[in-house]
């Protein structure tokens, strides 16, 4: 896939939509594509991470001990607090039919962070954007929804 290519896809990502096209260059060229088969797994809950993942085509079903937590297609991402604190995984992800990804691992994203400041402050930004529904999430669970 050329770079333009690349930039397109991460450029719809929610921790890459703050980001200038020539940084999203930069974070292009580090990301890898990886082609799956159906069932595939991607990360197994409990083992190491230190990258992650955006889904390009097909879907990736989250999971653990079973249950389903989310399904991702084309444009969302997984892992991604891998590669700013390396810890155990919290849940698996397998592919539902072939799948490709782009997988950006730990150490070039540190690079491209330490270089384009942009990155990591996008990252952050949706990272804080999620604990912000998962909170109002678990809210209306335990209140019941606002009308």
């Amino acid at each position: 896939m050329l770079t333009i290519e690349k930039v397109a896809l991460l450029r719809a990502i929610d921790i890459f939509a703050d980001t200038p096209d020539f940084v999203l260059a930069a974070v292009a060229n580090i990301a890898e594509e990886i082609d799956l088969d159906a069932n595939a797994s991607l990360i197994e809950e409990g083992a190491l991470g230190d990258c992650m993942y955006i889904v390009v085509e097909g879907e990736a079903w989250v999971h653990s001990r079973g249950q389903t937590i989310i399904t991702l297609g084309p444009g969302q991402s997984v892992g991604e607090l891998a590669v700013l604190d390396p810890e155990p995984r919290s849940a698996s992800v397998s592919a539902v039919g072939p799948t490709r990804v782009f997988k950006i691992a730990k150490a070039p994203f540190d690079e491209a962070m330490a270089d384009r400041p942009e990155i990591a402050q996008g990252v952050i930004r949706a990272l804080c954007r999620r604990v912000r529904a998962q909170g109002r999430l678990m809210a209306e669970m335990q209140t019941g929804p606002r009308s």
